[in-house]
């Protein structure tokens, strides 16, 4: 069954709220092999001009899936997940993500389209603080192989 492209445009409620914190930074850091010292000194962290220790560029994914769970889920939205390959992922900053902050991630359907039998479907996740200061946006490309009608 295809996608529905009634969808796009269409946005789903806020996440629960994320507090970003140092041990979490560490450990993604860690996982990615990266050693740089702003993602685990506040004194290198607050050098480059942050209050705390900076999140790799990467980080929000870990925020952002959770979020586009809801998308994935939604049974109006007609989604067969084992026909899905991931196509793409892209961020846009406003600033890093630093410990202590914490926030909270709308996510939305930028787009459904058809190529080669597939199904692709674009989300957008927003990323703000609680008080509203947008941090990332996270654009994600998922492909529903074989799902688009002829």
């Amino acid at each position: 069954m295809s996608l529905d492209p009634e969808f796009i445009g269409r946005t789903y409620p806020p996440s629960p709220p994320y507090e970003v914190g140092r041990e979490k930074i560490r450990e993604f850091a860690d996982a990615l092999g990266d050693d740089l010292a702003a993602y685990r000194e506040p004194a290198a962290a607050r050098a480059l001009g942050y209050a705390d220790v900076i999140a790799p560029p990467t980080f929000p994914i870990l925020i952002t899936m959770h979020a586009a769970a809801q998308i994935v889920a939604d049974p109006a939205l007609g989604l067969d997940y084992t026909k899905v390959v991931h196509g793409a992922q892209r961020f846009e900053y406003t600033r890093p993500l630093q410990a202590g902050d914490v926030v909270e991630v709308v996510v939305s359907v930028d787009d459904i389209r058809a190529a080669g039998g597939n199904d692709i479907l674009t989300t957008r996740a927003e990323v703000r603080t609680l008080q509203g200061e947008h941090l990332v946006t996270a654009l994600s490309t998922l492909v529903a192989r074989g799902t688009a009608s002829a």
